[in-house]
């Protein structure tokens, strides 16, 4: 019977097995959808893995004073049943109803979809962003918390030495929502995402899908600043002001990603002032 470090597969029970297995050079596994494909990408599978998947912290979806916590290891599906009703956050719903398909779903975790760093259509990161979240992660060091938009910048720095264990949404966020144009063929990856929320009176509008890692769309918002917000504006000045370079990708090249993003810009807005999304 081989001893712990010769083990393939750990189950980790605790956040410190977790961080111990990592500083061991073990992968992070999580609900697999992601690492189980490496070989259809080419690559190659990790030979040592932990599974953080009975980690109790991790599964955890709460409402704290000023924030909602959400554990890296929550399912799409989970994510779903636990804030439903949480009209503010109808955005981040939204994302995690729309990704992928539903067998997938229900495996698939929060913390994966965040720390894939090859994935670009990840539909929690602008989702995120856009509220203004914040990711917890598990150092050498201790705990540390870090804003959305600097965690997905500097992934694969961090994630060589950290464990992300959840993240924290403002109750600040009054109304948001989220909207792709998926590509069925492409297996429901969205070509673009334009993700919105209004926290404590300002707009924030996120892109995903369309350059490599998710980011704020800050030229848009300061247009719109102290205008009334309407579809029709919002989608005229995201023509004018359409600054990204798209990627190119099976599901779609980089010039239609960009063409698309005045269109999704428009039925994002009509969602957020109308409550809705999808």
């Amino acid at each position: 019977m081989p001893g712990i470090a010769e083990q393939r597969l750990i189950l980790a029970e605790t956040i410190e097995q977790a961080r111990e297995a990592l500083r061991q050079g073990r992968a992070v596994l999580a609900g697999g959808t992601w690492l189980m494909r490496a070989p259809v990408r080419g690559q190659v599978m990790p030979e040592r893995l932990v599974s953080v998947g009975r980690i109790a912290a991790l599964n955890r979806v709460g409402a704290e004073a000023e924030e909602y916590v959400i554990g890296a290891a929550v399912t799409h599906v989970a994510l779903v049943e636990a804030l439903r009703n949480v009209q503010q956050l109808a955005g981040l719903v939204a994302a995690a109803v729309s990704s992928a398909n539903p067998a997938v779903r229900r495996v698939a975790t929060l913390g994966g979809n965040l720390c894939c760093v090859d994935f670009a259509a990840s539909d929690f990161a602008p989702a995120l962003l856009a509220c203004g979240a914040h990711v917890e992660l598990e150092t050498a060091q201790g705990a540390a918390t870090l804003p959305m938009s600097e965690f997905l910048a500097r992934r694969a720095e961090l994630l060589s030495q950290a464990l992300l264990t959840g993240v924290r949404v403002p109750r600040s966020v009054e109304r948001s929502a989220h909207q792709r144009l998926p590509m069925r063929k492409a297996g429901d990856y969205p070509v673009a995402i334009v993700s919105m929320a209004i926290c404590d009176g300002e707009l924030r509008i996120a892109v995903g899908s369309v350059e490599p890692v998710a980011r704020r769309w800050t030229a848009l918002e300061q247009a719109l600043h102290g205008q009334k917000l309407t579809p029709e504006l919002a989608a005229e000045l995201a023509a004018t002001l359409n600054d990204f370079r798209g990627r190119d990708g099976i599901e779609a090249v980089g010039w239609y990603r960009r063409e698309v993003l005045p269109a999704l810009v428009r039925r994002c807005t009509a969602a957020l002032l109308s409550g809705e999304s999808k």
